[in-house]
């Protein structure tokens, strides 16, 4: 990880760190406000003064959730892992994106509207597990602190839940994001059993948890932020709306 940054600095400078910004608040436009959407419907579909949804219900609604987000957000996704890459690339490999519409445009003229679903199934099952092992670990760890400890439904009950939502997820999603990453990165098509074959004669089981702690720097905090926003945020709209808290 420290290589690499210091590679992108070496080459592209500061600016380098953040290629692939406007790739990734898309794929959070697409990927994230469809599963969280879908995912809050459908809780409070479920759910009812007298009872809640059991967590295998739980997992079930945020497989659903994660599916569709996947789904939406996968031509944002390849944009995002090709841009990020890019600058690890050599100057006369590099695709350059000048942003994320250019990249859509040059992707779809260039390679076909086929290209913008490239890795999609491999992408929407790990949507299917980032949202599983996200949201309904959240809701199923905020439920048992406030079950079996002192804790009440604030601040540090919604850090310490989204926290080990956080640890969770990304365990779960760690052979799955090595995976898509090289999918999507990759300049010619392989197919899934023939990559993991490949993948796995050069490194082993080792594979499956490559890049596990740069993931958990990213996930962690985002996580965190995001449960404690979103927990923030319905607090004041049931406020607004005059709905039971």
């Amino acid at each position: 990880m420290v290589q690499m940054i210091r590679y992108v600095l070496r080459s592209d400078g500061v600016t380098g760190l953040y290629h692939g910004l406007s790739a990734s608040l898309l794929r959070q436009l697409t990927y994230s406000t469809t599963r969280f959407g879908v995912y809050e419907e459908l809780k409070e579909l479920f759910s009812s003064s007298l009872s809640q949804p059991s967590f295998p219900t739980l997992v079930a609604m945020a497989s659903t959730s994660g599916l569709l987000g996947g789904i939406a957000g996968n031509p944002a996704d390849v944009l995002n892992v090709r841009m990020q890459h890019d600058a690890a690339l050599p100057a006369g490999e590099r695709r350059n994106y000048k942003h994320a519409i250019d990249g859509l445009v040059r992707m779809t003229r260039e390679e076909g509207w086929r290209s913008l679903w490239r890795g999609v199934w491999p992408n929407s099952m790990r949507a299917v597990l980032m949202t599983a092992s996200q949201l309904a670990s959240y809701d199923a760890f905020k439920r048992s602190l406030l079950t079996h400890t002192a804790l009440e439904d604030g601040l540090t009950t919604h850090f310490t839940a989204s926290f080990l939502a956080g640890f969770v997820a990304t365990t779960i999603c760690s052979p799955v994001d090595v995976v898509k990453t090289r999918i999507m990165s990759a300049h010619t098509q392989q197919g899934l059993l023939t990559l993991l074959a490949s993948i796995y004669r050069k490194e082993g089981w080792s594979w499956m948890f490559r890049g596990w702690v740069p993931s958990f720097i990213r996930l962690g905090p985002h996580t965190i932020a995001t449960f404690m926003f979103l927990e923030q945020h319905k607090k004041i709209y049931r406020h607004w709306k005059g709905l039971p808290e």
